[in-house]
């Protein structure tokens, strides 16, 4: 009985002190266009999370994150993330907020469905980037379009 109360103490004391999910890699989201990205599948590669809006002044930003992606993407992947929590500049659909990316700045990295990045409907994977409790690493606060979160080739 000693023996077991040692054990399941040891247990209580581990899922206290280390995170359940270190790693990005247990998460699968809805891609723009309905499929399932699933980051298990970029083990081994960097990647780089950003929220993404059509309507930012930060916007021309996606043409440089292609740049990156074309560049290096044999050992880094670029997901976005199109977000409307910032001043509604990502107010269209997935379809739309695709077309624009491809027409406008020939994005061809992955780009999650649309999502909420901060408050009480923020989706699971942000809520783990943002939270040193779920990912172990950082507690971040998500404070406008484009903000970027790199994690390693063990997706920390």
């Amino acid at each position: 009985m000693k023996y077991l109360l040692t054990i399941a103490s040891l247990i209580m004391l581990s899922a206290f002190t280390f995170p359940a999910n270190n790693s990005i890699h247990g998460f699968k989201v809805k891609s723009i266009e309905g499929k399932t990205i699933n980051f298990a599948d970029f083990k081994g590669k960097k990647i780089l999370i950003v929220n993404t809006a059509s309507k930012c002044g930060y916007t021309p930003q996606y043409e440089a994150l292609q740049k990156v992606y074309e560049q290096y993407k044999n050992k880094l992947v670029i997901v976005g993330f199109p977000a409307n929590n910032f001043g509604g500049q990502e107010p269209g659909s997935d379809s739309e907020v695709q077309e624009f990316c491809k027409v406008r700045y020939g994005v061809t990295f992955p780009l999650a469905s649309k999502v909420s990045v901060k408050g009480d409907d923020t989706a699971p994977i942000y809520k783990w980037l943002t939270s040193k409790a779920q990912n172990g690493v950082l507690d971040a606060e998500i404070k406008w379009n484009f903000g970027k979160f790199l994690l390693d080739e063990n997706g920390s």
